[in-house]
């Protein structure tokens, strides 16, 4: 469709493929330092907002969100966590991160900071097309990048750009961009996938479960005061319609049960899914005049949190390298993202990894496989370093710390 004549043609100095969090942040940030974008995406506003997804923010991203005049709202309808519970042997263990390393993290869903970036490019008057087709991004391996999209009346605009950010989600495009003799795509499938539910019913803990069982492994989270979001393991191609709801409470009572007595808060299902997930990262993440930022270039399970909190942290660097390129430093600015954004990514695929592996039961695990398991999660909560290596991981590690 590159020939195909198009309506206008506008110039702007970046154009951001993707309209999802790490996208509008990208735009977010070089609205604040005077640089316009636009930004693009297939979904619409609607389609974006109604998706619901958990979120954990490590405190450097939630402060980012705040300090940047994104919103405040992470402070007012967020809630703090200052730990996270492990359950094992039919025993709770807490790892305190407060204590251990003075840090915390808040729950606040993803499709929240979706809602706070959209509505922040309104009130700064940022370019956002939602519902878009067709998107074609060409020559960026010149100087002059282009962008051509279909609108949802029809029309068709062509927008050149000096760089252009693919932040087109898991199944981006943007990625493929990156001829195939050139790229290195590294993944993993894991053999089990996680069962969702929201349930209307009062939280039954204070924070984040993790638990392991002989039964597998279960997470128990909070939405709202009345709405709770909860996951079991399960098979990769298990069916929706096979659960009713009372054997899905059945099933998660039965991964949490302990000596203790905790027993789950059960309401009404609203919501039931089976979430797939695998470890993936491209390299590069920069080709010519493109770079890719979250989960374009990098997806983890969802065990360690960390999806969101990579994606909003590779474009916060990404940010400062295209101030620095636009500037007088011109394109070998961008040599610096992909080594300060990848660094960790891979820190977090490898936590991301290995909670994954702690915490769920392969299929086909011998009993020496659970026993060992059990040794490994032991060691985790009960040594001061294993707990202070767990809560290090889980709320991050400083931006300018790593940077």
């Amino acid at each position: 469709m590159a020939d195909t004549p198009v309506d206008t043609v506008a110039h702007v100095p970046v154009v951001v493929v993707g309209a999802g969090p790490a996208g509008l942040m990208l735009a977010h940030l070089l609205g604040r330092a005077g640089v316009e974008t636009v930004v693009l995406d297939t979904r619409t506003r609607h389609e974006i907002e109604t998706t619901h997804r958990a979120g954990i923010l490590e405190a450097d991203a939630a402060r980012a969100l705040v300090e940047t005049g994104v919103s405040e709202r992470i402070l007012r309808d967020g809630h703090e966590h200052q730990g996270v519970e492990l359950r094992f042997g039919g025993r709770p263990h807490r790892i305190d991160f407060q204590q251990l390393v003075g840090a915390s993290v808040w729950l606040y869903p993803q499709t929240d900071v979706f809602t706070d970036l959209a509505d922040a490019r309104e009130r700064d008057g940022g370019t956002v097309h939602f519902g878009v087709r067709d998107t074609e991004v060409l020559d960026i391996t010149t100087d002059a990048p282009r962008v051509r999209w279909t609108a949802p009346d029809g029309t068709r605009h062509e927008l050149r750009a000096r760089y252009v950010a693919g932040a087109d989600g898991s199944r981006s495009m943007c990625r493929d961009l990156v001829p195939e003799d050139r790229r290195v795509r590294y993944g993993k499938d894991y053999p089990f996938a996680w069962f969702g539910i929201m349930a209307e019913a009062p939280a039954s803990a204070p924070e984040l479960v993790y638990a392991h069982s002989e039964h597998g492994f279960a997470l128990i989270s909070q939405r709202t005061a009345t709405v709770q979001r909860m996951y079991f393991q399960c098979a990769p191609d298990e069916p929706v319609d096979a659960w009713p709801d009372d054997r899905i409470w059945a099933t998660l009572q039965a991964r949490v049960a302990g000596e203790d007595g905790f027993r789950l808060n059960e309401g009404p299902i609203l919501e039931k899914t089976v979430l797939r997930f695998r470890s993936f990262v491209q390299e590069p993440m920069r080709w010519g005049s493109l770079a890719l930022a979250g989960d374009a270039a990098h997806t983890v399970p969802p065990t360690g949190a960390r999806g969101l909190n990579l994606a909003l942290h590779d474009v916060r660097v990404l940010a400062e390298v295209l101030l620095r390129a636009l500037g007088s430093e011109g394109p070998a600015a961008l040599d610096d993202y992909q080594p300060r954004a990848l660094q960790r990514v891979w820190r977090a695929q490898n936590f991301s990894y290995w909670m994954t592996r702690l915490l769920h039961t392969a299929p086909g695990g011998t009993p020496f496989d659970l026993r060992r398991q059990l040794g490994e999660l032991d060691n985790a909560v009960g040594t001061r370093a294993g707990r202070t290596f767990l809560a290090e991981q889980y709320t991050g590690w400083p931006t300018a710390a790593r940077d």
